[in-house]
């Protein structure tokens, strides 16, 4: 390798991080299985619920299934959504025992309860539109909403949640409406629908208290996160509030925050951003400290040390891709951060050795090549690759002979301007324009 000469300490620090002897020694998250009950315990309501039941049907491991389900077959019974009772039981099919099968009295029960409760929802609604009560009515559609929603009937509990808006009186009564607008959405996988009332509830700023801004930031950020945006969806999460706390645990827990905000952060911001965001956002350092994995492998990213952060990063993926809002972008993220790692490896070099690179990504000459090469193509790398002797060999631009050009250009046009002046002021000292319009 041969560094340019004003970058010999990073490439000694680079060259040493495809070194195995000379890498730092710093543990290693490992790829144990997740422990379903300390990650469940960071959720509340019905994402706890939907989250549990995700991991049943992507975990591909029998025991790890069987517990995912029997959690939730627990928590649904702390509930009234009996239909969603049901499906986990036709899941379940046996293997639980008699105590997590079917429970028709329980699910009877729970129906006969709520066909009364909505029958005096029904009435208490008529009564108050007959009366004209406003705030009556926006709290009886309100209640409405809360019903259909524990009962897992998502798209009447964001019918009856709009309709509460044309009866708000305050401002407050108008972010609380957006919220549990977006909270409906963001289960139906609405996003659409959740990135237009945070708009909404942020046209009103005078009411949002600290709490109300921070769940409004991680629900933008995870329609941003839906649409595949990464650097909208990581500015969103860095702007979170140290005040979210637990108090979005239906919606997002706290180290989610970081784990997304750090991989869509990676992905998208070039170095001086990611720097500068670690360095001066204390909002986002807070969260960082509850996932340490997430916390190291941006550490990493930032120092130069692509191996440990790619180790970081692929003992993370199984427990990742059973994240319920994350799982369809694993892939383009760590693909993303990849290759900004290959990017940023090669930036400071005349030539790198192919064989020394490779074993920095823990890869195979060829497959590096095969990635290098998509990249040069793409024009993201200026560079062009020695298969023989494998190495990549940079094309920087010649800036003393661009220099030069660029002088030489500039005074070439200085000198035709001057010769323009000269013969427009000798045309004027003969008046040869007057003389040339009196001839006959």
């Amino acid at each position: 390798m041969e560094p340019d000469e004003d970058l010999g300490l990073i490439a000694e620090e680079i060259y040493a991080n495809g070194d195995e002897k000379k890498q730092r020694h710093r543990p290693i998250i490992s790829g144990e299985q997740l422990d379903i009950e300390a990650y469940a315990a960071l959720y509340s309501g019905r994402t706890k619920i939907m989250r549990l039941l995700f991991i049943a049907d992507r975990c591909g491991n029998a025991s790890m299934q069987l517990e995912a389900l029997r959690m939730g077959y627990d928590e649904i019974k702390k509930g009234e959504n009996t239909q969603l009772f049901r499906e986990v039981v036709q899941k379940i099919d046996g293997p639980l025992g008699t105590n997590y099968g079917p429970d028709p009295a329980w699910a009877d029960s729970v129906d006969r309860r709520a066909d009364l409760r909505k029958e005096k929802l029904e009435s208490e609604l008529n009564a108050y539109r007959t009366n004209l009560i406003k705030e009556s009515i926006r709290m009886a559609y309100n209640d409405f909403g809360d019903f259909y929603y524990a009962h897992g009937q998502l798209g009447e509990a964001f019918r009856n949640y709009v309709r509460t808006r044309d009866y708000c009186t305050t401002a407050k009564h108008i972010i609380h409406t957006c919220l549990n607008a977006i909270l409906v959405s963001i289960e139906m996988g609405q996003f659409t629908h959740a990135t237009s009332y945070v708009s909404k509830a942020e046209q009103t700023p005078e009411a949002l208290d600290p709490v109300s801004v921070a769940k409004l930031r991680c629900a933008a950020g995870l329609a941003h996160l839906e649409a595949k945006k990464f650097k909208l969806a990581a500015r969103k999460f860095l702007e979170t509030g140290a005040e979210l706390g637990n108090n979005f645990t239906e919606v997002i827990a706290p180290q989610d925050v970081a784990t997304y905000g750090g991989l869509c952060e990676l992905a998208s911001f070039d170095r001086t951003e990611l720097k500068a965001s670690i360095e001066y956002t204390l909002n986002f350092r807070n969260f960082l400290e509850l996932v340490p994995e997430v916390r190291e492998l941006i550490h990493d990213f930032c120092s130069s040390h692509y191996a440990s952060c790619l180790d970081y990063l692929g003992n993370l993926k199984t427990n990742l891709l059973l994240a319920i809002h994350l799982h369809d972008h694993v892939e383009m993220l760590y693909n993303q951060i990849r290759h900004k790692a290959l990017i940023q490896f090669t930036h400071p070099f005349v030539s790198v050795d192919l064989r020394m690179m490779a074993n920095a990504f823990k890869t195979s000459v060829a497959g590096l090549g095969k990635e290098l090469e998509a990249l040069i193509t793409d024009n993201q790398i200026q560079a062009r690759i020695d298969s023989h002797n494998k190495m990549l060999y940079a094309r920087h631009a010649d800036q003393r002979n661009a220099t030069f050009q660029r002088v030489l250009q500039t005074g070439n046009e200085f000198a035709r301007d001057v010769r323009a002046m000269l013969l427009r002021a000798n045309l004027l000292k003969h008046e040869y324009n007057l003389r040339a319009s009196r001839k006959p």
